[in-house]
């Protein structure tokens, strides 16, 4: 018998949920693994360009955000800033410090890419009516907020 980290039993409504997060899951991953391979993206830019589309990062937040360490954040930095993706500049607040945002350049490819994406998805997205993608939303949100507070805690 599997069970929780509290070590309560794992219930059958429980086990059904996660088989069907975890089959969205590899469903979305499919559609962001294609996009990523058709614009010469590793996953690990996409989900970067993804972060930065509404915020400017220090690197140390940055590395955070995709759970790297800062010499490897280092090089898939330089990688997507050559391809005029992101770019750096001096943090205002902390003159040791820089940050991370997109380039305008960017900013366009994330906004296409994410139109492409949603359009990919659209067949799972518009399955619900407006309602039940609301509610989808707050319960997704509130599962992952679950999951944040956790994995700050350990």
């Amino acid at each position: 018998m599997t069970t929780t980290e509290a070590g309560q039993p794992i219930t059958t409504e429980q086990q059904e949920l996660i088989d069907a997060v975890a089959r969205t899951a590899f469903r979305v991953m499919a559609v962001l693994s294609k996009f990523a391979g058709e614009n010469d993206l590793s996953l690990t830019q996409l989900r970067m360009i993804g972060i930065l589309r509404d915020r400017r990062l220090k690197i140390s937040e940055l590395a955070y955000a995709l759970g790297l360490d800062r010499s490897t954040l280092s090089g898939l930095v330089d990688r997507t800033e050559k391809r005029g993706l992101i770019q750096r500049s001096p943090n205002p607040l902390d003159g040791r410090s820089v940050q991370v945002a997109l380039s305008p350049e960017g900013a366009r490819a994330a906004e296409l890419g994410a139109n492409q994406i949603a359009l990919s998805l659209s067949s799972m997205t518009c399955a619900l009516n407006r309602a039940e993608s609301q509610r989808l939303t707050t319960l997704l949100e509130r599962m992952l907020e679950a999951g944040n507070s956790e994995d700050s805690s350990g």
